[in-house]
């Protein structure tokens, strides 16, 4: 990803506290994604009538869009514990045996990125997913043994960015739900930023708050990274946050009025101008761009899709009118053919 993409700008410590405070804490304060919300709902409030744990859930979908936001409600609406962990800290079965075997009953274990788990550890947590049950093998060699250890009742919270790259065994075994978390609209986007400004104690006006809404690539991760960016600089000049003031401190961000970032015009002036509007596929724009291209693929093709600005066909990535007009360039006359 760019260092200039909102998503990985650096943030001091401070910021990181902060956007622990941003995170809503209740499921009233958890703005956007309603039919997950509801779906959650029936079954968190189901499972605690019959007195049990809910079953395990998955969670995909872009980053920044609340996959780990949601994982701490159910917690906090369970009243258990969130154990938290990733997919790439987990590298022995030890450590999964670890994490097992301290859960308390009524327990949330959430992974993060779990499509980066090892196949041998995947092994290993079917049948805790399925029977409560932790297999160790002792030994090795004709003395081996397996004990099977009983957990406690819990709830897995698997997060990921890379739905694909799951084994079809262990997403089969989230059968309290796979939900698929979408973009949120302009009006979810601004009452997010309304609300942390709230918090953050920011005086902004109402057209900086959409103005902020506009630009934030339809993410709250990234609406509350141009708040507090906007906020700095608003303080520095003593004033409210109105537009200008945000346009102003956002055009020294480079992130234009759609949300794009200096990698995101690259690439669509790389599509329009090296590769005459496409087809063309990843590996090329991420040699051109000198980008990885997973990078491309994850991080910026989503929301210039998402825009429409882009659309991927069976040759390769084509740019849309959409994407010539905003960079202030002709269409070819036969971009209709070149979409088909």
């Amino acid at each position: 990803m760019s260092s200039n993409s909102p998503e990985r700008a650096a943030d001091t410590g401070h910021d990181t506290f902060l956007d622990q405070t941003l995170r809503p804490s209740s499921w009233d304060d958890y703005i956007g994604q309603e039919s997950i919300k509801n779906n959650l709902h029936i079954l968190i409030t189901a499972a605690k009538e019959r007195q049990h744990p809910p079953e395990h859930i998955l969670f995909y979908g872009p980053p920044g869009l609340g996959k780990t936001t949601l994982a701490h409600l159910i917690a906090r609406e369970l009243g258990g514990t969130m154990r938290s962990t990733s997919g790439p800290a987990i590298e022995r079965v030890g450590d999964l045996a670890a994490l097992l075997t301290n859960l308390q009953p009524g327990d949330v274990l959430f992974i993060d990125e779990i499509h980066r788990l090892s196949r041998t550890i995947e092994e290993v947590l079917y049948p805790a997913m399925e029977s409560g049950i932790l297999n160790i093998i002792i030994g090795k060699g004709p003395s081996a043994r397996t004990i099977e250890l009983p957990l406690p009742p819990f709830t897995l919270i698997a997060a990921t960015t890379r739905i694909a790259d799951l084994s079809a065994p262990l997403r089969s075994r989230f059968s309290g739900g796979v939900f698929r978390l979408e973009f949120y609209s302009e009006d979810d986007i601004t009452n997010i930023v309304r609300r942390s400004a709230a918090i953050l104690g920011v005086e902004v006006e109402e057209t900086g708050v959409r103005e902020i809404a506009k630009r934030s690539r339809s993410t709250p991760r990234t609406a509350n990274y141009l708040l507090k960016r906007a906020r700095d600089f608003a303080q520095l000049k003593r004033v409210p946050l109105s537009k200008g003031i945000v346009e102003s401190a956002l055009g020294l961000l480079e992130v234009d009025e759609l949300g794009l970032t200096p990698l995101d015009r690259a690439l669509l002036l790389a599509l329009i101008d090296r590769f005459h509007g496409g087809p063309v596929g990843v590996s090329a724009l991420g040699a051109a761009l000198a980008e990885e291209p997973n990078t491309l693929s994850e991080v910026h093709e989503p929301f210039l899709l998402q825009l429409g600005l882009i659309e991927r066909t069976q040759r390769g990535r084509v740019a849309t009118k959409k994407a010539y007009e905003h960079l202030g360039k002709k269409p070819p006359e036969d971009l209709n053919e070149r979409l088909l």
